[in-house]
């Protein structure tokens, strides 16, 4: 029965669906990507899902696609004026990933090995490409034993990152929201807003008056990206970003894209099921063979994240519960970080303007702390590190 993509892709669904509930019930204290991907694993290692469900379900191919438009969509959900007021979050995810890098090279080698720290120093810093260039590096040197330790560390920084995260993010959505009851409150969009108003009052066009032309220019879009990408050094999730800025700040793109397609919520859905795709080849034996190495690199690098985004927040006077989630995205990135701004800002706010407003004042840094991290730094830290093996 499993064997048929609808049904497949709907016991899958049934987990982010069971995420997103607990997460409301729960008033965002339980993650739902967190609950899918640990629901996931449970119930393939238990046999109630098939190995290979998720090539059943074919959902995820649609995903891996949907990922170039999705991240465009994020850039013209941030003004450039706004843009602009996030250096502090570049060097807040930066501070993070150092200290962690740090602690972890400085730790590791004398309790396992330098090869061990190294596997791990990347990964926990970013995401899959960080993975693919230790992996490289480690079957090129004869260490294939190690490359299980980068995949079971990205498959599993998650579950340290998110909780830690959302706990601050709620914590520093409680202070926005006690600073709107007392009047003293200022947003960082308000200005940004103000600027991109005008855009709005354009004559209509038949691509802003079609979802579907809306929909194949974002795609347009981020195909050229993803093009861009595979020609030039530069990731095309980063393409994409600045695509979706500048394209937004030229009127090209309208604000919230995707959104304004009436397509976002499909695209993702789709994506998760990419990410929840990560955790699909870890197998319980690999994890109890590997545990203490990903245990210590999983506790020492968080807590190294942890530690220099309050530094570093401190340093850009910064309120560390804004500033110390930023760090941590560089533990599950995109799209954890925008579903966790969007999980917290429900479940504390009191009405929809208050939930907008939150929702805006956290996205923006978290996102740049995210692209800065996973998209750009750990991959120059993974290739470095890699050398000196």
């Amino acid at each position: 029965m499993l064997n048929n993509p609808i049904i497949a892709t709907v016991m899958i669904f049934s987990l982010i669906a069971l995420g997103e509930w607990l997460s409301i019930i729960s008033r965002a204290r339980i993650p739902m990507l967190l609950t899918a991907m640990v629901g996931f694993l449970v119930c393939v290692w238990t046999g109630i899902f098939p190995d290979d469900i998720l090539e059943k379900s074919q959902f995820p191919a649609l995903g891996a696609i949907l990922i170039g438009p999705a991240i465009l969509h994020m850039g013209t959900m941030i003004p450039f004026s706004l843009l602009k007021q996030q250096i502090k979050a570049v060097g807040i995810a930066l501070g993070g990933i150092i200290v962690s890098g740090i602690l972890i090279l400085g730790i590791i080698p004398f309790i396992f090995d330098y090869p061990t720290a190294v596997a791990g120093v990347g990964p926990i810093n970013g995401g899959i490409i960080a993975v693919i260039i230790t992996s490289e590096k480690l079957t090129e040197i004869g260490l294939q034993s190690l490359i299980i330790i980068p995949a079971l560390v990205v498959a599993f920084q998650g579950v340290f990152g998110m909780p830690l995260a959302m706990n601050f993010m709620r914590k520093y959505a409680l202070r926005i929201q006690g600073e709107m009851d007392h009047g003293t409150f200022v947003s960082m969009a308000d200005e940004a807003a103000a600027t991109t108003e005008p855009a709005e009052t354009k004559k209509s066009s038949p691509i802003k008056s079609s979802m579907t032309l809306k929909l194949f220019i974002v795609f347009v879009g981020a195909a050229i990206g993803v093009a861009l990408g595979e020609i030039t050094p530069i990731h095309y999730s980063l393409w994409c970003l600045v695509f979706g800025i500048i394209g937004h700040t030229l009127g090209f793109f309208e604000a919230k894209s995707l959104e304004k397609a009436n397509s976002f919520t499909i695209v993702m859905i789709g994506i998760i099921f990419v990410v929840i795709g990560q955790m699909a080849g870890v197998t319980p034996s690999e994890v109890l063979d590997n545990l203490p190495e990903i245990i210590l690199i999983l506790v020492i690098g968080t807590f190294g994240i942890a530690l220099g985004g309050y530094i570093t927040s401190k340093l850009f006077k910064w309120h560390p519960y804004k500033g110390m989630p930023v760090a941590l995205t560089a533990l599950f990135g995109f799209p954890g970080d925008y579903l966790l701004c969007e999980e917290v800002a429900r479940s504390v706010s009191r009405n929809k303007q208050e939930e907008k407003q939150i929702f805006d004042e956290l996205l923006a840094p978290m996102l740049v702390g995210g692209f800065t991290t996973v998209t750009v730094a750990s991959v120059v830290i993974a290739g470095i590190l890699v050398q000196t093996l």
